[in-house]
C-alpha cells in the first residue's frame, strides 16, 4: 500500500486501475495537463489518466498551468482544481482562455456550493466534476474530449 505524507494507508491510489478497453482506445494520444496544488490528488489524477495511456504532466498551481501554455506547450485536456496558492482555478481558466487556449478544461474540486462552481463554469470551463476523481467521471471527460477533437 502507499502511504500518504501523514503516512496513512491510502487503498485509493492501490485500487486505481486501468480502465475497460473501449476507454483506454479513446484515450490513446490524448494529452493532459493535471492542475492542483494537493500532492495526493496529484497523484491519484496522474495515476487515473496514466492507466488510461493518456500522456500527462502535473503542475502545483494556476499560474504554472498558464506559465507551461507560454512556453509553447498544448494539451487536449486540462484538470483544474478551483482552490490554489498563488493563481486560482477561477483565474488560471480565465487567463488561459484569454490566451485563445481552446483545451478542454474540466474543474474538479470539492467545493460544492453553487455560487461557487458557477463562478468557476462561467470562467470558462467545459466541464466540471466534483472530488474524488474517479474513472467513470474521467470517461465522461474524456468522451468530450474526443468530440471535440
Amino acid at each position: 500500500m502507499l502511504e500518504s505524507k501523514n503516512g496513512m494507508k491510502d487503498g485509493l491510489l492501490n485500487s486505481i486501475k486501468a480502465g475497460p478497453p473501449a476507454l483506454l482506445e479513446l484515450s490513446s494520444k490524448i494529452t493532459a495537463l493535471v492542475v492542483d496544488d494537493n500532492t495526493l490528488n496529484q497523484t491519484i489524477h496522474h495515476r487515473l489518466l496514466d492507466n488510461l495511456g493518456i500522456q500527462n504532466q502535473v503542475v502545483g498551481n494556476g499560474k504554472e498551468a498558464v506559465d507551461v501554455h507560454c512556453s509553447g506547450k498544448n494539451f487536449d485536456l486540462i484538470l483544474m482544481d478551483m482552490d490554489m496558492p498563488v493563481m486560482n482555478g477561477i483565474e488560471a481558466t480565465r487567463k488561459l482562455r484569454s490566451m485563445g487556449i481552446r483545451s478542454l478544461i474540466a474543474g474538479v474540486s470539492a467545493r460544492s456550493a453553487e455560487k461557487e462552481k458557477q463562478e468557476f463554469i462561467e470562467a470558462g470551463l467545459d466541464d466540471y466534476q466534483e472530488k474524488p476523481l474517479t474513472t467513470i467521471k474521467l470517461a465522461s471527460i474524456l468522451h468530450k474530449v474526443k468530440k471535440d477533437g
